[in-house]
């Protein structure tokens, strides 16, 4: 199982660099079947391995040999790490299946086929980066996939070579690695202090210090998350090809900076509240500024750039009620990443399918769409009910989590979050069910006469999904109970 886990990273990254050097369409094919075994493996060596905590040690380096039981180099499953690692193994298969299609002369939104090689390549690449962060035993070790996801993502969202994919590619590029500049500090700062880069070393850190390198982790993770203050880069990364944005939201990048705080909180018991209080705050601060935002987007791509944007908040602000002690809360994050990965998945897929007939994304030109694509109609719907939390769909059960726990919490700051949730969560759901409607329903308009539904790489992607926002967070809730 361990060698299996460890072919999860080295396929896809061997894999785009053949893929890199084929030619056309036969990359396209090539890059489909290394994605299909990766998700293959994942889950094989998944369910083999749950629910024990799964570990292969590769080794260290020589010059860095003074580190305490540590080998920088190696695997780490255990309930967490699984969760994201199907998460990305799952839908980067997805992906590149609908990619097999999208990427055609006959998308109206992209009309081309040029740079298949180049476009597999750093998708490939980023499967296996992030299959690396979910496999990471260690903070260095995560910290040099993280970096890799950082590079994917710029080269994926600036694909098209346009002028405004150029610029969007780079502010990603910058804002990101500010905040891995966060990351690398803390890991240095926690290796000089206490001589390990565990997820554990910050328990052995002085108060003081723990609270400092938590809130640099936590502005690593903002900049990867696209929250307050770093939250501009997403909205205009949308400019990417639709399948990348899918990606990048649903299980790549942005889950990377959630996930390392999870994984922190996780291993770490006790850590300072006043640092916890800061990762709240600013959770809080994003959703109102998202929202707010929501109401000015006429672009549907840029819409849900905006929603993922509050729901990674969702997630950091769970993993910091944790560490005021709501285990529940902790678990409703963990189960958030799940969730809302098929969800808004689901959501952006929908949205390429609508751009890939019709080659309009704009909210105002577009009425009717669900008599002209009703298979896509249907999916945006159950994209809409899961990321939106309506029971029984997706995120219904991790956000009832997150809830509860706030209002379990004793004193004046559970009860506030956790209203503040349920106001957040309202308005949501009818900004978005209003847009929704908008849409799909009404009087075709001219550019939902061109709609249909798509060809059957991009609809059997929008059918998995849409089974997965349902069932992936049930199955998800198990996993989630061995988590502590």
């Amino acid at each position: 199982m361990e060698y299996l886990l460890l072919a999860t990273i080295v396929l896809p990254i061997l894999g785009a660099v053949f893929v890199g050097l084929s030619p056309g369409r036969a990359a396209a094919r090539l890059a489909l079947f290394i994605a299909l075994v990766t998700a293959a493996l994942a889950i094989f060596a998944g369910i083999g391995s749950f629910p024990g905590i799964t570990e292969l040690k590769v080794g260290t380096l020589p010059w860095m040999a003074e580190l305490a039981d540590t080998d920088l180099f190696g695997i780490l499953l255990d309930p967490l790490s699984l969760l994201m690692l199907l998460v990305v193994a799952v839908i980067g298969f997805l992906v590149v299946l609908y990619s097999n299609e999208y990427i055609s002369r006959r998308n109206r939104e992209h009309p081309h086929e040029n740079g298949q090689a180049r476009y597999y390549f750093w998708l490939l690449l980023f499967v296996g980066a992030m299959t690396g962060v979910a496999l990471s035993p260690n903070l260095l070790q995560l910290f040099m996939f993280w970096e890799l996801t950082t590079i994917c993502s710029w080269a994926l969202i600036s694909h098209t070579h346009e002028k405004s994919a150029l610029r969007a590619g780079y502010k990603a590029l910058i804002m990101t690695h500010l905040g891995g500049l966060g990351f690398l500090i803390a890991i240095i700062v926690l290796y000089v202090s206490v001589g390990s880069v565990e997820f554990s070393a910050l328990s052995l850190a002085s108060p003081a210090l723990a609270s400092t390198l938590f809130i640099l982790f936590l502005i690593a993770a903002w900049a990867k998350a696209a929250q307050v203050p770093f939250y501009t880069w997403l909205p205009e990364a949308m400019t990417a090809p639709t399948p990348i944005s899918c990606y990048l939201h649903a299980a790549a990048m942005v889950k990377a900076g959630v996930y390392l705080i999870c994984r922190l909180v996780l291993a770490n018991g006790g850590l300072p509240g006043n640092a916890a209080l800061v990762g709240i705050i600013a959770a809080l601060v994003t959703m109102a500024v998202a929202v707010f935002l929501y109401f000015f987007q006429t672009d549907l791509k840029r819409l849900l750039a905006l929603s993922t944007i509050s729901q990674l908040s969702y997630i950091i602000l769970g993993a910091c009620l944790g560490i005021f002690g709501s285990t529940l809360a902790y678990k409703g994050a963990v189960l958030h990443i799940v969730a809302h990965g098929c969800a808004k998945g689901l959501l952006f897929l929908c949205v390429g399918a609508i751009a890939y007939a019709t080659g309009c994304r704009r909210i105002p030109d577009l009425r009717g769409l669900a008599a002209k694509m009703p298979l896509v109609a249907v999916c945006f719907v159950v994209g809409l009910l899961g990321v939106v939390g309506v029971p029984p769909f997706g995120t219904f059960w991790s956000k009832f989590y997150i809830i509860a726990g706030a209002f379990s919490l004793p004193g004046t700051l559970g009860p506030l979050v956790g209203v503040f949730l349920l106001v957040e969560s309202m308005v949501v759901f009818a900004w978005l069910l209003y847009v929704t409607q908008r849409v799909f329903f009404g009087a075709a308009s001219e550019a939902a006469e061109l709609g249909a539904d798509p060809p059957w790489q991009m609809s059997g992607s929008l059918i998995i999904l849409a089974a997965l926002v349902i069932a992936a967070p049930l199955a998800a809730l198990v996993v989630v109970s061995h988590l502590l």
